[in-house]
């Protein structure tokens, strides 16, 4: 068995950063090979840490959504931020390091990759609650209107869904981030207090 010059953690990061990287050049279409060579190890060290190509994916969806996380904690300790404020950047949060990330191919996992797919729907539909208590914030503060929380949860949620379950912004040519910046606009817009 080869041996892993690398602390297996600070292995798998470099492997993680690899795989988003290749994954916007490439797509869906790269090779387990392709991450081997970003990362200028060997395709044996490669499937020492992952699998395969699905369990590489699974990883890559929990480490996204965990910077995304770690990413929201940083604006809600923001204390120059109004509530709103706080609520429109959280709900667009995106780590500075994913911005070009082409989400957008994601509608495609759904086929080719069923379980990945499920995870990034369960990831969408938890850790709801720092912007439900950010809404319920505004709505104390006076800067929201009073609105039913699962009704706006459920319009965030449903809006990244459907950018997740079609090829819609890719037939119209929107990036993911324009898209999402839309979106957020549109709710934080609609039941902000004027």
């Amino acid at each position: 068995m080869p041996r892993i010059a690398k602390e297996p953690k600070a292995l798998k990061k470099d492997i993680m950063e690899a795989t988003i990287k290749v994954f916007n050049e490439k797509g869906l279409k790269f090779t387990m090979d392709d991450i081997a060579k970003e990362c200028h190890i060997s395709k044996k060290t490669l499937y020492l840490i992952f699998d395969d190509k699905d369990q590489l994916f699974l990883t890559m969806v929990d480490y996204i959504f965990d910077a995304i996380k770690e990413s929201e904690d940083a604006v809600l300790s923001d204390e120059s931020l109004s509530t709103i404020e706080k609520l429109r950047k959280i709900i667009g949060v995106m780590p500075e390091g994913y911005k070009d990330i082409d989400f957008r191919q994601l509608y495609i996992l759904r086929d080719r990759y069923p379980s990945t797919y499920a995870q990034v729907e369960e990831r969408l539909e938890t850790g709801w609650e720092t912007t439900i208590q950010l809404i319920e914030q505004g709505i104390k503060e006076g800067v929201i209107r009073p609105v039913p929380v699962p009704l706006i949860k459920m319009m965030i949620e449903a809006s990244l869904e459907q950018f997740f379950q079609r090829d819609i912004l890719i037939k119209n040519k929107i990036s993911y981030n324009t898209a999402l910046a839309a979106v957020v606009d549109i709710i934080v817009d609609g039941i902000a207090v004027r």
